[in-house]
């Protein structure tokens, strides 16, 4: 049967069991650019079908459908082709790979065809059928109406009827339910379903998020999910009906499992600043703020106290300096960064590479001086850290202090990887590839005192074993193992010290 509204010539054919779901109230597009993404793959027998079912107010209010094949070894392009020529379809644009990109590489490059033509939404849909295109005005809807960036079809909610009413074999019901469970404690989210692969975006959203080395294989949508959630965006869940029927099914369903759970954890231990996982690598910080006790952070803050004019040299983003100004501290930093909106923790920021300065402060700072000046993980990456320790020295007050962190290298862990006759870098801790000069508790306290300083006070660090476990600092059981290694840090400093943490004052 062939409505206003349809292309000329393609009659609008849903299936009896769905029709009665679309709400054509849901279906107009209020000014934005919406495109459809069909992404297929072999669907040479059920792409015409799938076409057909998108209500005629759908392609009223879509600016453009189009069909990204990838690859097919049948002809679903020709098939896609013919389509549009014969029933004159202006609307649908069809397009082909000219080697198989993946699931995910085909999602990536329907992405940014949208993104690069303007266009403000886009939903995707699969070319067998196996979402519904008569609800395809659902998914759209509350992004249209301003309320989510992302809108994801759930399969698992009951309105119509549930998954396993719909076909879904029990194992796969049972995988589902079970990936999900963990995807949400591990990423702080409540969502009923992370698989469903019938989705619609925000296009502003997804420009912000970095495609460039995200998987091509079938956990894209779990990457993108990760992502979204990270950069904070608005995602809305809407039911969707269960269908399975005769279409071929390309995911090795353990494999997948496989590598959701792996790229979670990617995630988590990038965030953690473990690894830089490359599809999760905007999200690691080099220098994460060390919240566990008797970490550098932990002993700094003390010694610092409050109400304090505090010099922070090497302060990155800020991290540190809106934990500083939470006891009425006053904070100016320095860092190679440019000045961005992240530094609005910092009273003043001079921007300047210590490195390349060989050392020198900013001239800005003219003949300003502080309480508290901050060496926090900055002198190991330097050539000549006595002159930075000179330079840093001269801004303090007739009672200033200088507060001094740097790595041993002489932790036991270094020390069992030498005996192994192992030295291998890493993105960061002790063997951070970018340190210049290693130090131990004895060297350490050498370079302040042969820089003009008298060390006051020190503190030997406890190893951040919280990384490594994947725990809170707050976990009891994370608090109980950080007391006992603190007992036994405090006993044996030069071998089981992560850091040292100086407070020194200038020699008199």
């Amino acid at each position: 049967m062939t409505q206003i509204g349809a292309p000329q010539g393609l009659a609008y054919e849903p299936k009896p069991e769905f029709a009665r779901y679309e709400d054509p109230a849901l279906a107009p597009c209020q000014g934005k650019r919406i495109g459809i993404l069909v992404v297929t793959y072999n669907a040479a027998s059920t792409l015409v079908s799938v076409l057909r079912r998108i209500p005629p107010n759908v392609w009223k209010s879509v600016e453009e459908v189009l069909v990204f094949d990838d690859a097919s070894q049948d002809a679903t392009f020709e098939v896609a082709v013919g389509l549009k020529t014969i029933c004159a379809i202006p609307k649908l644009n069809v397009m082909k790979h000219p080697k198989n990109l993946g699931y995910g590489g085909n999602q990536m490059a329907g992405y940014r065809y949208f993104i690069e033509r303007g266009f403000d939404i886009v939903i995707l849909l699969h070319g067998d059928g196996q979402y519904a295109p008569e609800i395809v005005a659902s998914l759209y809807h509350p992004i249209v109406a301003g309320e989510a960036d992302a809108v994801f079809g759930s399969r698992m909610m009951q309105t119509y009827g549930g998954p396993l009413a719909g076909g879904m074999p029990l194992y796969k019901y049972v995988g589902n339910r079970i990936l999900t469970v963990f995807e949400n404690r591990a990423l702080g989210m409540n969502l009923t379903e992370f698989h469903s692969g019938y989705r619609a975006y925000n296009l502003k959203a997804l420009a912000k998020i970095d495609f460039s080395h995200m998987t091509r294989d079938f956990h894209f949508d779990t990457e993108i999910i990760i992502k979204l959630r990270h950069q904070g965006m608005r995602i809305h869940e809407v039911p969707i009906p269960t269908y399975y029927g005769s279409e071929l099914c390309y995911v090795d369903g353990l494999k997948y499992a496989a590598d959701v759970t792996r790229a979670v954890r990617r995630y988590r231990k990038t965030c953690r600043s473990v690894f830089r996982a490359p599809e999760f690598a905007e999200y690691f910080v080099h220098y994460p703020l060390k919240r566990s006790k008797r970490s550098s952070h932990y002993y700094a803050q003390h010694f610092v106290g409050r109400d304090q004019e505090v010099l922070d040299i090497g302060c990155g983003v800020g991290f540190f300096a809106a934990l500083l100004k939470e006891s009425g501290n006053r904070v100016s930093g320095v860092d190679a960064l440019p000045h961005t909106a992240e530094h609005r923790a910092l009273d003043e920021y001079f921007a300047i590479d210590l490195i390349e300065s060989g050392g020198r402060l900013p001239v800005e700072l003219g003949s300003r001086r502080f309480d508290c000046v901050l060496l926090l993980d900055v002198l190991e990456h330097l050539t000549e850290p006595g002159r930075l320790l000179c330079e840093a020295r001269r801004t303090l007050r007739e009672h200033g202090r200088l507060i001094v962190s740097l790595p041993n290298v002489a932790n036991i862990t270094v020390r069992i990887a030498i005996l192994l006759g192992r030295f291998n870098y890493a993105e960061r801790g002790i063997l951070d590839r970018t340190h210049l000069r290693f130090f131990t508790r004895r060297t350490s306290r050498r370079l302040l005192e042969e820089n003009g300083c008298e060390v006051i006070q020190m503190k030997a660090t406890v190893m951040p074993l919280e990384l490594v476990l994947g725990l809170d600092p707050d976990n009891l059981l994370m608090r109980c193992i950080n007391a006992v290694l603190g007992f036994f840090t405090a006993l044996f400093p030069g071998l089981l010290g992560y850091q040292f943490v100086f407070v020194a004052r200038p020699r008199r």
